[in-house]
C-alpha cells in the first residue's frame, strides 16, 4: 500500500476510547473523545466516536470490526493514563507479547499475547515524534512514548496497527480534574489530531 493511498483520502477517521475501569468511574479519555465530536475537525473531516470496553476481546472485536466495515483512512485510539500531571502522551507503537494483567472481566489474552505470529512490535505510519515537535497544547505538556503500558490500551493499539497495516495512533490522556477538564481535553485532541492530518496529507506517513 503506497502512500499516496493512505494519505489520500482522510476525511473518514474514527476515534475511539475506553469506558469505565478500577477506579475511574469516569474515564477521561471517553469524556474527551466525546468533546472532541463536539467541536469538531473541520467540515472535510468525517469523524467517528465509539467507546471501548477495558476487556481485551470486547475491544478486540470491535475494533477489528471498525476497520473491517467502516474502512477508515485512520484510526485515532484515546486511553486514559493514570497520573497527577496535565499531560498528553503521544505514543508511537504497539507491543505484541507480556499482557499479564487482567481485564476488567478477570480475562488475560492467550499466551500474554495479541496476535500469536505477529510481529514483536508495530510501529505507526504517522510519525508521532515529528508530531510532538511540531504541536503545542495551552495548559498541557505534551510527550512522545514508545510503551504504551502492556494492558488493554497497548493491547488494542497492536490490533489496530496490525489490522490496519500502520495507519493508527494512540493517545494517552490524563484523568479529568479541577483543571483538567473534558473541554481542556477536547482541544488538546483536536490540536494533536489536526497536526496528525497535516502530517497525512503532506503524504509523509
Amino acid at each position: 500500500m503506497t502512500n499516496t493511498y493512505r494519505c489520500a483520502c482522510i476525511h473518514h477517521k474514527i476515534a475511539s476510547s475506553f469506558g469505565p475501569f478500577r477506579q475511574h468511574l469516569v474515564n477521561s479519555s471517553w469524556e474527551a473523545a466525546k468533546e472532541l465530536a463536539r467541536i469538531g475537525l473541520g467540515s472535510d473531516v468525517d469523524l467517528h466516536i465509539m467507546e471501548l470496553p477495558v476487556a481485551y476481546k470486547k475491544a478486540r472485536e470491535i475494533v477489528c470490526q471498525a476497520w473491517a466495515t467502516l474502512q477508515p483512512q485512520v484510526m485515532i485510539h484515546i486511553g486514559l493514563v493514570s497520573t497527577s500531571k496535565a499531560i498528553i502522551i503521544l505514543e508511537q507503537c504497539g507491543k505484541n507479547k507480556g499482557y499479564k494483567e487482567k481485564d476488567a472481566c478477570g480475562f488475560c489474552p492467550e499466551k500474554g499475547c495479541c496476535v500469536l505470529e505477529g510481529p514483536e512490535r508495530i510501529d505507526s505510519t504517522i510519525n508521532l515524534k515529528c508530531v510532538w515537535k511540531n504541536v503545542q497544547v495551552e495548559g498541557m505538556d505534551v510527550i512522545f512514548s514508545r510503551d504504551a503500558g502492556r494492558y488493554v490500551c497497548d493491547y488494542i493499539y497492536y490490533t489496530s496497527l496490525y489490522y490496519g497495516n500502520g495507519r493508527a495512533a494512540f493517545i494517552h490522556v490524563p484523568p479529568l480534574s479541577q483543571w483538567v477538564t473534558a473541554e481542556l481535553l477536547g482541544r488538546a485532541l483536536q490540536t494533536v489530531i489536526l497536526e496528525i492530518l497535516k502530517q497525512c496529507k503532506q503524504g509523509i506517513m
